[in-house]
């Protein structure tokens, strides 16, 4: 905003009554535009893990008190009734058993011997042995023929290709140091020197990589065909730093199944080029991007994102409507799980219709209580909604999308799938850096999405890494 000088303002004055009322109008333009960016700017500072889409650990030291949602149970804290737990239980038949005999009488201080047992304690102690590389010695025989002489040789097995190499159990525990335990590559051959005393190089490293990931492509595209013929599928990307540049991980995923995809691009032509939405007919669970919205398929809004957006409000504009429209949203979740509790598969009519109504009344309040801004002299362009009205109209415009997990009870109320299946990968990035190939990148990516496919359907990751290097991949559930 430009300070008038003294003599501006002597000028202005000297032309009269009509330039002083322009120039006073525009400058409450600018102080009305200075206040919305001031408001915009300390909105912005306010931001946490808990009224935006801000992860956790950006709160850094000075976290926002908890505010949860959920009401107290009544229960005690811990292991409920009728919990397993994970108790050590004691082995029938242990590997071995060592005995301790005194030496001497506890009573009179006498020598013992080992003629009068008259019975024993027993403690078991669950331990590692040490743990070393077997080396196998594979030689393929030559025979020479009694009536020609020929001298055949027979065959190696198919994985023994090299004079001297690593076998599928270090291969395996290597891609799933660095995958699922997202170690870097130097630590990894820490962890081989530590527990081995080898140390692969890094080239052999990737290649063990790359050697999985080709194994993996295959499954991959079965994953990947499974996914885009599924019921309720779960979207959302991340960013992705790849040699320096930002690229985007795209995770498309079921309560079974998990695919990776690494693109250029967050939105738009990468949606293409993952190819799961294109003649995607199922209903799709993200956040309100509004590329996905723009998908023409069946769509579930994130409502845990919706929370979040609501309790910002509740902070920044003091209405009443936020936290009542939040308490509402929680009703509708605790609704719907006590039906699926008792095996019902759609809520009571009268209960929908209530809690419809009750929607409908709080999201009419949201735009009753934020106007439609007005237009001001000599602005340019459409005026600027405050986050308010925005958000009372996307609860109007797609309030189907947003209760669809009140009608349909495939349809979770949040889209935490899929940000736990992302969550890991993030975690890579803060360990390991950038990946230093878009190569690496989707190598890691297809191997991540393979294990985190299989712990879904209860195999362990690197007991699966070692079938797959055995060339017996685990079979895992499509449907």
């Amino acid at each position: 905003m430009k300070q008038l000088s003294e003599k501006e303002i002597g000028d202005l004055y000297d032309q009269g009554k009509e330039a002083m009322e322009s120039a006073y109008r525009m400058l409450q333009q600018q102080i009305a535009e200075l206040i919305e960016r001031v408001n915009a700017l300390e909105r912005q500072l306010k931001q946490n893990s808990q009224n935006s889409s801000k992860p956790p650990s950006s709160d850094g030291y000075q976290k926002p008190a908890p505010k949860s949602l959920r009401k107290k149970s009544g229960r005690r804290s811990g292991g409920q009734d009728g919990h397993t737990g994970a108790t050590l239980e004691r082995e029938a038949a242990p590997k071995y058993t060592v005995t301790h005999w005194p030496e001497s009488c506890a009573g009179c201080g006498g020598p013992l011997g080992q003629g009068h047992a008259r019975g024993y304690e027993s403690r078991q102690v669950f331990d590692i042995p040490p743990v070393e590389i077997e080396v196998t010695d594979h030689q393929a025989m030559q025979v020479s023929c009694g009536k020609c002489g020929q001298v055949t040789q027979g065959a190696f097995p198919e994985p023994v290709k090299n004079p001297v190499q690593y076998g599928s159990g270090v291969m395996a525990l290597g891609v799933y140091a660095m995958t699922y335990q997202l170690m870097p590559i130097e630590r990894t051959c820490e962890l081989m020197v530590d527990l081995f005393g080898r140390t692969p190089s890094d080239g052999t490293q990737v290649n063990w990589m790359t050697a999985a990931a080709k194994r993996i492509a295959p499954i991959q595209g079965l994953i990947k065909l499974a996914i885009h013929g599924a019921a309720v599928v779960h979207f959302d990307e991340t960013g992705l730093r790849v040699a320096t540049k930002l690229h985007w991980l795209h995770s498309a995923s079921t309560e079974t199944l998990t695919y990776y995809a690494v693109d250029t691009n967050r939105a738009g032509a990468a949606f293409d080029r993952v190819g799961i939405l294109p003649d995607f007919k199922g209903v799709g669970v993200h956040d309100a991007l509004p590329s996905y919205l723009k998908r023409d398929i069946q769509h579930a809004l994130c409502n845990a994102h919706l929370l979040r957006e609501l309790t910002a409000l509740e902070e920044s504009t003091r209405q009443r409507w936020p936290t009542q429209l939040k308490a509402l949203l929680v009703d509708m979740k605790t609704q719907v799980a006590e039906a699926v509790n008792i095996g019902a598969d759609r809520l009571r009519r009268e209960v929908q219709a209530k809690m419809e109504s009750a929607y409908d009344r709080l999201v009419k309040r949201a735009l009753q209580t934020n106007p439609k801004p007005a237009y001001r002299p000599h602005q340019l362009g459409r005026p600027r909604a405050s986050p308010a009205r925005n958000l009372g109209l996307r609860l109007r415009n797609h309030k189907a999308s947003v209760l669809r997990f009140l009608h349909d009870f495939r349809v979770p109320f949040d889209n935490n799938l899929a940000e736990r299946d992302l969550r890991m990968m993030k975690v890579k990035q803060k360990v390991s850096g950038c990946f230093r190939s878009l190569t690496g990148a989707q190598a890691f990516a297809t191997i991540r999405g393979y294990i985190s496919t299989v712990r879904k359907q209860g195999f362990g990751a690197l007991v699966a890494l070692r079938a797959l290097f055995d060339g017996r991949p685990v079979d895992i559930v499509l449907a």
